[in-house]
């Protein structure tokens, strides 16, 4: 009895075990019409490179089957040539069916048993023929242009192209809203006009999709680098913000609130009515080193004229802030969160270090990015001014 019964959970365990594997394999089967002799090939698109999955020489049926294994949708190119293949977005435990005919396959295919695939395919389909509309519009204008009523022409044509394309960019746009959590948004985000400007180049679009994506599949490479991506253009559009602002206003330099090495916060505008260098530096950066023995002949010059140092430190570790201070001998104000001082760096643009600006006893910004003898220039330049006065 108990022999039998062992039997049975062992049998029990071998079906649960095959369940399970079979579960978790996705299948991609079908058949390609007129292509006996050739091969489909299988490949897996990654971020920045095909992988060779599999390939099978096609009989006179033209039948095919694809076996594997994902954690999540990925997408995957079945091929038959260079230009002529489908992608698909394949998730675990899917059987997908594809039917085709090897003479239209990329433009002309059935598929059933993936959503994402599915998606996909609606995608690219919308694409391609509005590509085709805007060929033909732009073929009119090459066709007609010696025609004496060219330039009205022209005219409804061009505003025509304009159209074709906003109904495109509003269909991928809405796309994106509507399937917020489908990784077919990677593929949507990420399609081109033929003169290669990127369908969506709507920011917000992006950081609905990205957020979305990253909560449900954060291993996913796509995932990452769509997210990686969203994140520094929003931070290139936050600079390039600001740096419109300083070149337009050059006036009300951003303020800065952080501790000293005490601990104590020391606020930027509380050093209005004294000329101020806001260095942005870092203790474990060398170039950010040698700059330090210039700035302290200019300090012990101009400090007693009303010229004061407010040093940023882009540090993380303290050890190396607080070691850099003691040994470059630093007198001047010095302040940094030891996180990186991300949003002082941020606010002021700061590309690579050092890096500083120059402020005026108003806080104005008089200039950027400054060697030795820049700084000494505008000091005197600027003391003199004060002294005809």
């Amino acid at each position: 009895m108990n022999r039998y019964i062992l039997f049975l959970c062992f049998s029990c365990a071998i079906l649960f075990t095959v369940s399970c594997s079979n579960h978790d394999k996705y299948t991609i089967n079908g058949h390609i019409s007129n292509a006996e002799g050739q091969y489909v090939y299988f490949d897996k698109l990654n971020v920045s490179s095909v992988e060779k999955i599999d390939s099978i020489k096609l009989k006179k049926k033209g039948n095919f089957e694809f076996k594997g294994n994902v954690g999540y949708p990925t997408f995957f190119m079945l091929k038959i040539g260079d230009k002529n293949f489908i992608t698909l977005l394949v998730d675990s435990s899917e059987h997908v069916e594809i039917y085709g005919d090897a003479v239209n396959f990329s433009q002309n295919y059935r598929l059933k048993g993936s959503n994402g695939s599915s998606l996909v395919q609606q995608l690219n389909v919308h694409l391609s023929k509005t590509k085709h509309m805007l060929d033909s519009l732009q073929s009119l204008n090459i066709s007609f242009i010696n025609d004496v009523d060219y330039e009205n022409k022209k005219k409804k044509w061009k505003d025509e192209y304009q159209k074709v394309k906003q109904s495109q960019i509003d269909y991928s746009s809405d796309f994106v809203k509507e399937h917020a959590f489908s990784m077919a948004n990677v593929l949507a985000l990420y399609q081109k006009f033929n003169d290669n400007t990127y369908v969506i180049q709507d920011l917000n679009s992006l950081k609905i999709a990205a957020s979305a994506l990253n909560s449900v599949y954060p291993k996913s490479e796509h995932v990452k680098a769509l997210y990686a991506n969203t994140v520094k253009l929003m931070e290139d559009q936050r600079r390039k913000k600001l740096q419109k602002f300083i070149d337009e206003n050059a006036q009300n330099s951003p303020e800065i609130v952080l501790p000293d090495t005490e601990g104590e916060e020391i606020a930027l505008s509380s050093l209005r009515g004294k000329y101020v260098l806001v260095q942005f530096w870092a203790g474990a950066d060398n170039d950010s080193r040698i700059m330090n023995p210039v700035l302290t002949e200019i300090y012990k010059k101009y400090h007693s004229r009303g010229f004061e140092i407010y040093q940023v430190s882009a540090d993380t570790n303290r050890y190396d802030w607080v070691d850099a201070i003691d040994k470059d001998h630093l007198s001047w104000i010095n302040v940094g969160d030891m996180k990186g001082s991300r949003s002082a760096l941020l606010l002021y643009n700061v590309q690579e270090l050092p890096s500083n600006y120059i402020l005026d006893k108003e806080g104005n910004i008089l200039g950027k990015n400054l060697k030795g003898q820049a700084i000494t220039k505008i000091l005197e330049n600027e003391l003199s001014k004060r002294k005809l006065k």
